[in-house]
Order: structure tokens, then C-alpha cells, then sequence
């Protein structure tokens, strides 16, 4: 007898959660299959009915994020991209819980350096330099701060709107941190 598809994408969503809460909290390494099987409610042969191991549940966590974003993605125009845009796209891409876990503090760097290689974030540089020696250098400062940010941002619990967090990197880039921290206070800005 077959599995209705309601039951097992509810069964696969219930191990995602329980993963990703528990990847919040604590490296991979330290996860185990039985743990998941507990706190999702079912046993570990329920488990291995859907997943290998651990990593295939974090591939398949890490592939429906990227799922979302080029989906998000493909339903904007691509030249009228802009940095809120691509916030957008990552914000509402998955459930807030799932990132916090892929970009929380035990969370994969290689899934940080797929975000880079796969979203083209280059494309929200306006007047790229065409000196082929810097603009890969400008390209990854560009990037990397963005996704930094953004894992801050996460981290704490979206403390700024989007609106916020989208104007406070505008003005770093426009005008460096200066503006912010002057002789040992920090000016509001």
C-alpha cells in the first residue's frame, strides 16, 4: 500500500523542523539520527524510509532553500534587481528557522559559499569597474558583506525591518562606517 503524498511531505517537513531546530543549536557532528526520530515522534526506521543519513536531510533542507530563492527569483525581473530585491528573495524563501540553521553559527560554510556562487548577487553592482584584476576582489567583499549582514540580521531575530537593514548597507557602502563611529561613540544614523 502506497504512502498518500499529503503523509509523507508532512513526514519529511516534520524531520526538516526537528533538524533545523536542532542544527541551530548544535554542529552536525552532534546530531544524531535517533534524536531526530524522538522529537519528530516517530521512529528511526521512519527515518531511513525518507533519508540515508544526516547529510542527505541537510542536502535536502539546503536544496529546497535554493528551490524557493530561484523560484522567488524567476517571479522578478532580473534587471530591475536590487539589493532589497535579493533580501527579499532570501527573507521569504524558506521559513526564518531554516536559515537560522544553514547560516546560524554551526551551519555549513559551503552553504554560504553556494548562496554566492548560485544567486548572482554581481548583478547588483551598479558600474562594476572592468578591470579584470579587481572585480573579482569587489565582487566577494560586495557578496560576502551582503550575506554577513544578512546572518546578523537572522541571528537577531530581524531587529531592523527590512527597510532598516536595506538603508543601514546603502549607507555603508555610500559612505563607510565613518558615518557611524566617530572618535569612540557610535552616532545613530
Amino acid at each position: 500500500m502506497k504512502k498518500q503524498p499529503e503523509i509523507t511531505d508532512k513526514t519529511r517537513q516534520t524531520f526538516k523542523n526537528v533538524f533545523c531546530d536542532l542544527y541551530s543549536q548544535k554542529p552536525i557532528e552532534k546530531i544524531s539520527i535517533q534524536e531526530i526520530a524522538n522529537k519528530s515522534g516517530y521512529n528511526r526506521s521512519t527515518f531511513y524510509q525518507y533519508f540515508t543519513d544526516i547529510y542527505e536531510l541537510l542536502d535536502y533542507v539546503e536544496e529546497g532553500v535554493m528551490k524557493s530563492i530561484y523560484e522567488e527569483m524567476a517571479s522578478r525581473e532580473l534587471s530591475t534587481h536590487s539589493f532589497q530585491d535579493a533580501l527579499q528573495c532570501l527573507e521569504n524563501a524558506e521559513e526564518i528557522s531554516v536559515f537560522k540553521a544553514l547560516l546560524g553559527d554551526y551551519g555549513a560554510i559551503h552553504f554560504v559559499e553556494r548562496l554566492k556562487r548560485e544567486i548572482p548577487f554581481e548583478k547588483l553592482i551598479a558600474d562594476l569597474p572592468t578591470n579584470d584584476t579587481l572585480a573579482p576582489y569587489l565582487i566577494e567583499f560586495y557578496i560576502s558583506t551582503l550575506l554577513s549582514l544578512f546572518r546578523l540580521w537572522i541571528r537577531n531575530d530581524k531587529d531592523l525591518s527590512s527597510e532598516e537593514l536595506v538603508k543601514l548597507i546603502d549607507s555603508l557602502f555610500a559612505n563607510g562606517i565613518k558615518s557611524y563611529y566617530c572618535f569612540g561613540t557610535v552616532n545613530e544614523g
